[in-house]
């Protein structure tokens, strides 16, 4: 009953950081929000989850785990009730704001009971079951996404939570015992607060630049420049406060933990920004029902899933750098695939690639982390996992708000050069029945030749996207060279990757 228990809250958790992707368009129709704003739905869960993850491990050790983990299914259920309710774009961001913050304990503090109700010689088959219902979350979200919206609305993309943060809720009352505070150690709040100010301003930067005219507007500036004072600040208290500050200076002096910092954060990039763009593609330029849409897209998770299992087999037996190597040149195969598309592409096309970049992420997430912590302090480890996990959310943040502003940018940029080529002699030297409908002296036939030039435009812009993505992917290829790797992978290294992992799956 434990196990279902948390189990349903990690499903839960997990389900949510997909199942809403599909449904974007449809948010953005609901609640009167451009493509770019809607966004924000994706990057405010993201970011805030970012920034609450790493107090995690402390609240739950200063005022019991039993007590944390009913706070956090509470607040995330109820947050997710206010965002099925929430009547316009301030209110659902507000609202997946409080899902991120309250979300965020549920994986890591599932784990930890995953391990504490099991004895050691079971705990590889407990983090096996619990792995496997972490995955299941991007596996079926974006099917069941469809579904619903296609079935009922948007609203109960959210809504669905309540009756699982329910029966989640009532087993951990009933079945899980309360641990009891062992934390005394006072918690740097200072320097967590700095690196979340900043955090949170620079997203905010990057989600309003391109809608405020960037430096231009007085928002933007305010915004870099609390970001940049807080952030300075932050430096400043880390680099004189020591081993007591909320980032220990020690881990940088790890070069493989650095150099993994840097993969993970790109890999969080790469994976957000191609579920943030896909969607919105398929249903709004290419006219895919909702329900086709997460059909078609499902697949990555499923990909996913299969190379993390074949990973973990092969960590160890291999040098993890080739099969990072092969996770970043799927993912590059896959983004190359993307940034081919045509409006005539099929599902399977759609579907294919998707499948592809799953396994590329599968077959990076697992080496990488082995390779990051296999040189780390053990008593460094605790703060380097959050560390690690904060890195990947914050690079899939930037890489959702970075990819949504160039894709804004050149449509604007490709409406104005395709534009420049279509006039009414141009129309009139091509006598067929397309160029006939598109009368220039009726402002029906001025309307039409706009809005194909306008899809035009925004199709090109979306492969110029992925072609971005897929110049970052191979380029960063080379930089493997930089982590080491030893002969023979400890068991407790691949441990610890496959429990660091899972925590940063959803």
């Amino acid at each position: 009953m434990i196990t279902l228990s948390i189990m349903l809250a990690t499903i839960m958790q997990t389900l949510d950081s997909t199942i809403a992707n599909v449904a974007l368009p449809h948010m953005a129709g609901g609640l009167s929000a451009s493509q770019d704003q809607i966004t924000w739905v994706l990057t405010s869960y993201i970011v805030a989850a970012a920034i609450a993850t790493p107090v995690t491990g402390w609240l739950s050790g200063r005022y019991g785990r039993k007590t944390i983990f009913l706070i956090s299914i509470a607040g995330f259920t109820a947050s997710s009730l206010l965002c099925g309710m929430s009547g316009n774009l301030l209110e659902i961001v507000g609202a997946r704001l409080l899902q991120g913050v309250f979300g965020a304990a549920l994986v890591p503090l599932s784990q930890a009971v995953m391990l504490d109700i099991n004895p050691p010689e079971r705990h590889a088959r407990a983090m096996a079951v619990w792995g496997m219902g972490v995955m299941l979350g991007p596996v079926l979200g974006p099917t069941l996404g469809g579904w619903l919206t296609d079935n009922m609305t948007w609203r109960w993309v959210f809504l669905i939570n309540l009756p699982v943060g329910i029966l989640s809720f009532a087993g951990v009352y009933y079945y899980i015992h309360e641990t009891g505070p062992k934390i005394s150690k006072r918690f740097d709040w200072f320097g967590f607060s700095l690196l979340a100010i900043a955090i949170g301003m620079l997203q905010l930067l990057l989600d309003r630049g391109e809608q405020a005219d960037w430096f231009g507007s007085i928002e933007i500036r305010v915004e870099a420049v609390c970001a940049f004072i807080a952030f300075t600040f932050f430096v400043l208290h880390t680099a004189t406060d020591g081993s007591d500050s909320f980032f220990n200076v020690k881990l940088l002096k790890d070069q493989n933990f650095v150099t993994g910092l840097a993969f993970y954060f790109l890999l969080g990039l790469l994976l957000y920004a191609t579920r943030a763009l896909l969607p919105p593609l398929l249903q709004t330029l290419l006219g895919y029902p909702v329900m086709t849409t997460g059909l078609v897209t499902a697949p990555s998770g499923l990909g996913t899933m299969l190379a993390m299992m074949c990973a973990g087999r092969l960590v160890g037996r291999m040098d993890s750098r080739l099969i990072v190597a092969l996770g970043f040149g799927l993912t590059a195969l896959s983004l190359w695939q993307m940034a081919g598309y045509t409006p005539q592409i099929t599902e399977w096309d759609v579907a294919w690639p998707g499948f592809i970049q799953g396994m590329g992420i599968g077959f990076t997430s697992v080496p990488l982390t082995t390779m990051t912590f296999s040189t780390l302090d053990k008593r460094l480890r605790p703060e380097g996992t959050a560390i690690y996990s904060l890195s990947r959310n914050i690079g899939s943040s930037i890489g959702i708000s970075v990819m949504q502003t160039m894709l804004v940018r050149n449509t604007v940029i490709m409406h104005s050069s395709l534009a420049a080529y279509v006039t009414a002699g141009t129309l009139m030297s091509r006598p067929d029945p397309l160029s006939g409908f598109f009368d220039m002296s009726t402002s029906v036939g001025r309307a039409g030749l706009d809005a194909v030039l306008q899809n035009q435009a925004s199709f090109i812009a979306y492969l110029d996207d992925f072609r971005l993505m897929f110049w970052v992917t191979l380029a960063s290829i080379p930089f493997l060279l930089l982590m080491r790797t030893k002969k023979a992978v400890s068991e407790d290294s691949v441990e610890q990757a496959a429990e660091t992992v899972a925590v940063g799956a959803e």
